[in-house]
């Protein structure tokens, strides 16, 4: 298992795609530096009325395919 920690801060503006569907993907740096790629709708639980703010946990299993996403912080 590989865990990236990711902080985001986006505006509800630019959370607007990952709901009408333009953007299915989302590349993000961990904080480790790592690029890592992540299927955009696993953000979408996380969006509120301001778009999305804070710290999150992506946790992959030896395939590199998702096994959680969360919130910590």
């Amino acid at each position: 298992m590989k865990t990236y920690f990711f902080n985001l801060r986006l505006s509800y503006e630019e959370c607007r795609a990952l709901y009408d569907g333009s953007v299915q993907k989302l590349i993000m740096y961990a904080e480790s530096g790592e690029r890592v790629q992540l299927p955009a709708g696993n953000l979408r639980p996380f969006i509120n009325h301001l778009g999305i703010h804070g710290r999150f946990r992506l946790i992959t299993n030896e395939h590199n395919k998702i096994r959680s996403f969360e919130r910590v912080s």
